[in-house]
């Protein structure tokens, strides 16, 4: 096995386990994986129905019907763009961001045994590199 295969294993060992804990949490909550990434992508900004489908490989029909499920639960909700009144952004309601946060300190505990194997430099070091490798801009 060559060292960029032992990467890529570690990576998808790593993706199922915190995979796991955000299945399992986000049932606890009545989300969907799916769900769960909405509200922690929108706990700090607002952004366009066609930009959350193309940043979660959906398409725009299903993201609505994602948005408008959220809406109805009262998490999410819909307005005019400040800057652009033809565009629609999608943003959390105050509820919805007591849930993100909520489930966020669930995650962080969730996931503390696998952190806290790790001194600060090394989380330090894993933080840098896995922003290194991201594909996000």
């Amino acid at each position: 096995m060559t060292a960029a295969d032992d990467v890529v294993d570690a990576l998808v060992r790593t993706t199922f386990e915190v995979a796991g804990v955000l299945t399992r949490i986000g049932g606890e909550h009545d989300l969907s994986l799916t769900q769960l990434r909405v509200l922690g992508i929108l706990r700090d900004r607002r952004a366009r129905i066609t930009d959350l489908a193309a940043y979660l490989g959906l398409d725009k029909s299903t993201m609505s019907g994602l948005i408008d499920r959220a809406q109805r639960r009262g998490l999410l909700t819909r307005d005019k763009n400040p800057d652009d009144g033809r565009v629609v952004d999608v943003y959390t309601t105050p509820a919805g961001l007591e849930l993100a946060k909520r489930v966020e300190d669930e995650v962080r505990r969730a996931l503390a045994p696998m952190t806290g194997r790790l001194e600060q430099d090394q989380l330090d070091q894993l933080v840098k590199l896995l922003e290194l490798a991201s594909t996000r801009p």
